[in-house]
């Protein structure tokens, strides 16, 4: 299966001293397999923001030292700044960015608090999806009245009891650890320093105080300049152009104007592409219309004759495995492209939303199902590495089975994929552009492939599997798989004829 990948975004309380930022970043970043991608500070708010990536292992031992670092070198007693905090690492969030699960990032947040506690004996709060209480899902909920606050009712008021560690905090004070989806850090700064005003409109556009859904605001004074700062929770379904131009209007109200904004950590292309069309109005653009994008779609392309003539050479990789892999990619690759035909199309306004998630599912599933053409062939070379072993090697026998089950496991999960590729592949031809459902038709086909081909390479390993149980339990999840296929493709079929006009063959 693909490495799954998982991005923290933790925030120390500290933005004055660059060493102990650094002593912090590199405390992460001495973790192998971690990669630190971007980190920020800002003096005013005397706060640091990281941002790396990695297995979810690497992750969570980074955040771990990152704690550990900052628990060591942050006093809160001594802290002020102008923003929230209630401790030396303030927050901790996870979030799942390829083959993980929001529940895998909920558990990170559960091992790290538990171990925060054990080790370094620091009070944890967790929040968002890992929260153990309703009311602590908010962020704002828990550090209300700040480090300050806590400081004095903690051990008295069970409401501020944490969910790990001791019911007292020391001069690192408490951490918030959590799981959640992609979150936008944006600061619109004013052309006043009056506070008040940066105050009403982070009032009028959270969606706290009746703003905005997906945004998280308050007011506050940066630099001598009023700031509305942000956490933009959801960018698709609230875009950043409609906050900006929501915030304009408020300004314009109060007598002020934007002066210029900001960008805490990073942010996703799609955010970036999306404003841009909004402002140039540009209602016809299509994604492939740029540069590096369809620049880095051509040179994809040019790997498939490499594919094609290895997958015909004289040698036992790639083979079947790797091909309904590839299949499967190509499926996708086909649901991507209706759901670009749709996009943008007022004929398609009401479907818009469900098509970028269709989008964004298409896309990772075809990432994924790419990467699994080479883990196909490394499985099988586990195999052959396997059955080297001298017969004599005790560990032999063990080494087969463990190869036996990933090479099984490999082609199960490229059919988890392509039958998912199906289902998008049928919903792209149900509502999308049906100048385009031949092509969600011919990516059902392409994904209904790569499951078979899949199926066969999980049967032809099963014979070697000595373990019975976990023989009939993969081959009844294989059946009830091959079901839904049949049935998806007869879907396809019907929809065909009644949507697209298709003759009856």
């Amino acid at each position: 299966m693909p490495t799954p990948i998982i991005e923290c975004i933790p925030n120390f309380s500290e933005g004055r001293r660059p060493e102990v930022v650094e002593a912090i970043k590199n405390a992460v970043a001495s973790v192998e397999g971690v990669y630190v991608l971007d980190y920020s500070s800002d003096a005013d708010h005397n706060r640091s923001v990281l941002t790396f990536v990695g297995s979810p292992d690497a992750v969570e031992e980074g955040a771990f030292r990152g704690i550990a670092k900052a628990a060591e070198l942050i006093n809160l007693d001594t802290h002020s700044g102008a923003h929230p905090r209630l401790g030396a690492t303030d927050v901790v969030p996870f979030v799942p960015i390829s083959g993980a699960s929001m529940e895998d990032c909920v558990k990170i947040a559960h091992r790290l608090g538990k171990r925060v506690d054990e080790e370094l004996g620091i009070p944890v709060y967790l929040y968002e999806k890992a929260a153990a209480r309703p009311e602590r899902k908010g962020l704002e909920n828990i550090r209300r009245g700040e480090y300050e606050a806590l400081k004095e009712e903690i051990g008295t008021n069970p409401a501020r009891d944490p969910d790990y560690g001791p019911q007292r905090v020391g001069q690192a004070g408490a951490t918030v650890i959590g799981a959640r989806e992609f979150l936008i850090a944006y600061n619109v700064y004013l052309t006043t320093d009056n506070l008040s005003i940066a105050r009403k409109i982070g009032r009028a556009v959270r969606h706290s105080s009746g703003g905005l859904r997906y945004v998280k605001a308050l007011g506050l004074l940066v630099d001598g300049r009023a700031q509305v700062s942000m956490n933009l929770t959801n960018f698709r379904k609230t875009p950043l152009a409609r906050v900006v131009e929501f915030i304009r209007r408020e300004a314009e109200r109060c007598g002020v104007a934007i002066h210029h904004t900001e960008l805490i950590g990073l942010i996703p292309q799609d955010a970036m592409v999306d404003a841009a069309v909004w402002y140039t109005q540009m209602d016809q653009f299509e994604p492939q219309q740029i540069l590096e994008q369809r620049m880095y779609a051509a040179m994809e392309e040019s790997k498939t004759p490499d594919f094609l003539d290895a997958l015909a050479a004289g040698t036992p990789t790639p083979g079947g495995g790797s091909a309904s892999a590839r299949a499967g990619a190509m499926g996708a690759g086909l649901v991507s492209m209706v759901a670009r035909l749709t996009l943008g199309k007022k004929k398609y306004s009401e479907v818009e939303g469900e098509m970028r998630q269709i989008l964004e599912q298409s896309e990772a599933l075809r990432a994924e199902l790419t990467a699994a053409v080479e883990e196909d062939a490394d499985a099988f070379k586990q195999v052959m590495a396997a059955y080297r072993l001298p017969k004599d090697d005790r560990g032999r026998s063990e080494a087969i089975q463990a190869a036996t089950l990933y090479a099984i496991q490999v082609p199960l999960s490229v059919g988890h994929r392509a039958l998912r590729v199906m289902e998008l592949s049928l919903r792209a031809a149900e509502i999308g552009n049906t100048n385009a459902i031949s092509d969600a038709g011919v990516g059902l086909n392409l994904a209904q492939a790569a499951f078979t081909g899949a199926a066969y390479n999980v049967c032809i390993n099963l014979g070697t599997l000595k373990n019975e149980k976990t023989t009939q339990d993969i081959l009844a999840e294989l059946k009830l798989l091959k079901a839904q296929a049949v049935s998806l493709k007869s879907q396809l079929e019907k929809l065909l004829v009644e949507r697209g006009g298709f003759p009856a063959i």
